[in-house]
């Protein structure tokens, strides 16, 4: 079992950068993959970005090329890194673990997480 905490959220101004982090108790970050996911109330729970076991990204369209995902076993930690926040990537964001392998199709799917932490607000302001 993994118990996660996000942290580092804030209050930015469009164009800003934030770093996230999801830091891991329990077992080592590097034996799941990590999902990155975020809630507003009026889209809900949305799918960001996943770091799979191997070190591969994956991103949706919305926030490729802005957002990216890393990971430092030393830290068992791993990293949202936003930049270029726009206003509506104003939201809650939730790192999330998965201990299989999973075809990309099924990424997006918060029902193959095991493990999620309690989320982190971000707002951007225009």
């Amino acid at each position: 079992q993994v118990q996660l905490v996000e942290s580092g959220g804030g209050l930015v101004q469009a164009g800003g950068s934030l770093r996230l982090s999801c830091a891991a108790s329990g077992r080592t970050l590097d034996t799941y993959a990590i999902g990155w996911f975020r809630r507003t109330p009026g889209k809900g729970r949305e799918f960001v970005g996943r770091l799979s076991r191997n070190g591969l990204t994956y991103y949706v369209d919305s926030v490729k090329g802005r957002f990216t995902i890393s990971r430092d076993n030393a830290k068992n930690t791993v990293y949202l890194q936003m930049n270029s926040l726009k206003p509506e990537d104003t939201a809650v964001y939730y790192c999330a673990a998965d201990g299989h392998y999973r075809l990309g199709s099924s990424y997006p799917d918060p029902t193959k997480y095991d493990y999620w932490g309690q989320g982190t607000q971000v707002t951007v302001s225009s």
